[in-house]
């Protein structure tokens, strides 16, 4: 899963990224509003996360411009505003949630997953195909009677497949969501986890569409 984290505070940033990378995720940061919403417009994120006080162009305007281009990609506002006002427009103006500063990593990684989980329509932290269940919250993927803890990579790639099935994903495409920009892509990499996978659950847990990519049916 890949996130796009636009915050300007150094130590809060960092924290965070480190944060969510041990959860298991793919962050793009970004510490001010242009550079964010270049990044928002152009990269495959499954969750946006938003400051407001941001030098350049303010949160606010980049949350404008964004739901104004057609761009729907989950946002949540993490912000040391704290007024009402500040909140409802934020919500009105199209974020899905709205995170006040200090906040427990623990809250910030469930209003994600809840986030993730009224786009794709479910009432738990569960999502599935006709085969495959995975659950966000302990990272467990469940095949044919078996259920087992994936690594972040792993996962990440399972994710990105099972929330669109049906869909061909190409090895270009499956390593945009696995990792962030600027971390450096492994050789092979799909390949050696498609690899784990498999043998850890089926060979049919993923289909591969010789010459074009991989998929889990619907």
């Amino acid at each position: 899963m890949r996130v796009l984290l636009i915050e300007d505070d150094p130590m809060i940033g960092r924290n965070l990224a480190i944060g969510l990378k041990e959860a298991g995720m793919a962050v793009d940061w970004f510490q001010d509003g242009i550079e964010g919403l270049s990044a928002a417009e152009t990269g495959h994120h499954a969750v946006i996360l938003l400051d407001l006080g941001l030098p350049r162009k303010s949160g606010i305007d980049v949350l404008k411009t964004l739901r104004s281009r057609g761009k729907d990609t989950p946002l949540l506002i993490i912000t040391a505003k704290d007024a009402i006002d500040d909140r409802v427009e934020g919500l009105d103006l199209g974020a899905d949630d709205y995170l006040v500063k200090p906040f427990s990593f623990k809250e910030l990684i469930a209003r994600i997953h809840a986030i993730l989980r009224r786009q794709a329509g479910h009432a738990t932290s569960t999502f599935c195909n006709s085969e495959i269940t995975l659950d966000l919250s302990s990272r467990q993927a469940a095949y044919r009677g078996k259920t087992l803890a994936l690594s972040a990579k792993e996962f990440a790639l399972l994710y990105t497949l099972v929330s669109h099935p049906g869909t061909i994903f190409s090895r270009s495409q499956i390593e945009e969501h696995i990792y962030g920009w600027g971390e450096e892509v492994e050789s092979n990499v799909v390949d050696v986890i498609i690899h784990y996978l498999r043998r850890k659950f089926d060979n049919e847990i993923i289909r591969n569409v010789r010459g074009v990519g991989w998929m889990v049916v619907k």
